[in-house]
């Protein structure tokens, strides 16, 4: 089967697609978001987690006695840890973004229009992924990949676009 899309017809070799189809596939042809975009998102992301983790976890570990030191597996950590995992896993497979892709008007989709992001694609995304980006050098490759794909979006066949965008009409500069 011929993959390529003609955005005149509408139609990605044999198969004719659903015009809200066609509409995203041209818009996000050319929509990707790039490397500063995504970082001030991850920014404001990681704030509203180091946010929750203090208004919720520490208080409890507090209150119940326990020691928040020990390193990197202590309870503490790994405990503000999977909420940090968790935050991105949630709201990436509810809303296909977090707060911080929202307020800047970006979302995940999958490169395969017809097809959802499932539990499998989110856990190997958003867990597996952030592990890979632990070595902040790896996520330098969005700035540089054709579609701005970092490692976990390849592997996840992701992509991370602009909800909108606004053309310009003849005339207008």
């Amino acid at each position: 089967m011929d993959s390529t899309f003609d955005e005149v017809s509408g139609s990605r070799g044999d198969q004719e697609l659903k015009p809200d189809l066609v509409k995203r596939a041209s818009i996000e042809a050319h929509a990707y978001a790039g490397f500063w975009i995504r970082f001030w998102a991850f920014i404001l992301d990681w704030l509203v987690v180091w946010s929750v983790n203090h208004l919720t976890v520490s208080p409890l570990f507090s209150l119940f006695g326990w020691s928040k030191g020990g390193g990197w597996f202590s309870p503490y950590s790994v405990t503000t840890t999977i909420v940090f995992l968790l935050y991105f896993a949630i709201l990436t497979k509810i809303f296909h973004q977090t707060l911080g892709k929202m307020v800047f008007g970006i979302k995940v989709v999958s490169l395969q229009p017809e097809k959802e992001l499932t539990w499998d694609v989110i856990f190997f995304r958003e867990i597996v992924g952030r592990y890979i980006n632990t070595l902040s050098v790896l996520y330098a490759v969005v700035g540089f990949s054709p579609k701005k794909q970092g490692i976990h979006d390849y592997f996840a066949d992701t992509v991370v676009v602009h909800e909108q965008l606004y053309e310009k009409k003849d005339g207008e500069m």
